[in-house]
């Protein structure tokens, strides 16, 4: 018996996907979420890059043998037949396709997902614009082949507009041309570029949002001959639950901060703590990605203007950063990291003066001195390293955590209240009814599992590490300040004087006429 399909399962029945930055954290849960939940569709199409001298149909095995993939494996193995992987590259023309390859994907795509890029926030221009920008720009010439296309999301970022005080589902203008800036990219040589670089950029914080903000703007270019929507998600988390509670893969934004403050490495972090955060959980996005087609399909007429979604959950859910922070330093105290390189008790802050001195004094010294002692044990230092690499992390992410954003999601919540009930389960994009701590819970141990790879079982062996950390760092602690308030007493004269006033009431103990 044929299984019934939701409306939007339906509008995927017998469509074929192209997925661009499909090995990315993203792009593997839409991958998953694609193949378990419209499964009636007709194939995906991923590109990859060959990696560390692995083929692509190699690297696609290995990333079905993650533990988000489980799920499919135990209840529609066969769909898994359904993907096609192709060796490309956005940084490549025709995205590294050629023959029939790319006569394949022209021939039989209806839906495009573009999101591959490069998210070091730190990185420099030149990279930016040939993933982000000329990036977007190869893969619109590819859609322009594409005989049956449907729609091109765009998968861009909510940060990209910071100069605008509220940020709506729109695309805003920008003095710098996409066209100029690829121009510039290709000939000028990346010495000069990088020197030139803070002028550019301004009023953006990095080059990612920048590269970001000139591709929206070429897509833009494209609506009036292409089926193109841009998406924009906040900053990604772990999974709410699908297609495991708590699934992450790498270490960018708030989950980084707590596994760094986990581990002891970070101690102190710029933060306006009263500030709402900006997160979505990823399967929130995703679900909120796969409904962008369909919900389009459903306009009678073609809007005037592009469609633009700001994936964002709605304020009434979102926390302060005070509130995530201080939740998350207790989670990681009842659920330690292993081998932590301190204990951990850093703060946020919204001082500069005193986040320099926590930084100079419980950071960079700490990592300082352990070089040290490992260069004269002989071994390879690394912490100053990590370090620096922490550092500049803080000081990209402070940017985001330092201002109030005020985004606009009408489109976005408008799918809600346009899609079926059923589809309301499947695709799940509102969330009220998650549990904000049981949120957080799942988030750390996410974290702690999938990408520190340590198991649950090692749990009380890190409880016993957590709690040696303490009493060190207690002792220390009172070592060190007690050696600062000898070495002030000093300089200020209060030994000298404390020394006489003792001196001066033993005279009089032994001597009590001495004054008479």
């Amino acid at each position: 018996m044929a299984e019934d399909l939701s409306p939007v399962q339906e509008y995927y029945k017998d469509k074929t996907v192209f997925i661009t930055g499909a090995s990315g954290f993203m792009g593997k849960v839409l991958l998953e979420k694609l193949l378990y939940s419209c499964h009636s569709l007709k194939e995906v199409i991923i590109i990859v890059r060959p990696k560390r001298g692995k083929a692509p149909e190699t690297r696609l095995e290995e990333m079905f043998k993650l533990p988000i993939f489980q799920r499919i494996k135990d209840e529609r193995p066969h769909v898994l037949k359904k993907v096609s992987i192709y060796q490309g590259d956005v940084t490549y023309d025709s995205l590294g396709l050629s023959g029939e390859s790319l006569k394949h994907v022209v021939d039989n795509t209806n839906i495009v997902f573009h999101m591959a890029a490069t998210l070091k926030l730190e990185g420099n221009l030149r990279d930016a614009i040939d993933m982000n920008l000329m990036g977007t720009k190869r893969a619109l010439d590819v859609a322009k082949q594409m005989k049956q296309l449907e729609a091109f999301v765009h998968l861009s970022t909510a940060f990209c507009n910071c100069d605008q005080e509220v940020m709506y589902e729109k695309v805003y203008e920008f003095p710098h041309k996409p066209e100029d800036l690829m121009r510039l990219a290709e000939w000028m040589d990346v010495k000069t570029l990088d020197a030139i670089t803070p002028d550019l950029l301004k009023p953006h914080p990095n080059t990612y949002t920048y590269s970001k903000r000139l591709a929206e703007l070429l897509v833009r270019d494209h609506y009036e001959t292409m089926p193109v929507i841009i998406a924009r998600p906040s900053i990604v988390t772990p999974a709410v639950a699908e297609p495991l509670p708590g699934w992450v893969d790498n270490m960018n934004g708030p989950v980084g901060v707590l596994i760094g403050a986990g581990k002891g490495v970070i101690r102190s972090m710029m933060c306006k703590g009263e500030l709402k955060s900006e997160v979505i959980p990823v399967d929130i996005a995703v679900n909120g990605l796969i409904l962008i087609p369909y919900h389009n399909s459903l306009a009678e007429h073609r809007p005037a203007l592009i469609p633009v979604y700001n994936l964002t959950i709605s304020d009434a859910k979102k926390r302060t950063w005070r509130w995530i922070m201080d939740v998350g330093r207790d989670l990681g105290m009842k659920y330690p990291f292993e081998m932590g390189l301190w204990y951990p008790d850093g703060n946020i802050t919204e001082s500069k003066i005193y986040h320099i001195f926590c930084t100079i004094m419980f950071m960079w010294l700490p990592a300082y001195l352990i070089d040290f002692l490992l260069a004269i044990c002989g071994q390879r230092r690394f912490m100053v390293r990590v370090q620096t690499k922490v550092s500049v992390g803080l000081e990209v992410l402070q940017f985001f955590t330092t201002r109030n954003w005020d985004f606009k999601s009408t489109h976005f919540h408008q799918i809600f209240n346009e899609i079926s009930p059923n589809d309301r389960k499947i695709f799940k994009i509102n969330t009220d009814d998650v549990d904000d701590h049981q949120y957080m819970h799942t988030s750390i141990l996410g974290g702690r599992q999938y990408v520190m790879r340590e198991p649950l079982t090692s749990l009380p062996k890190a409880r016993m590490q957590l709690r040696f950390m303490y009493v060190l760092d207690r002792t220390c602690k009172i070592i060190i300040l007690g050696w600062l308030a000898y070495w002030a007493s000093q300089k200020l004269g209060l030994i000298e004087l404390f020394r006489h006033a003792m001196d001066v009431a033993k005279i009089e103990l032994t001597n009590p006429w001495a004054q008479k």
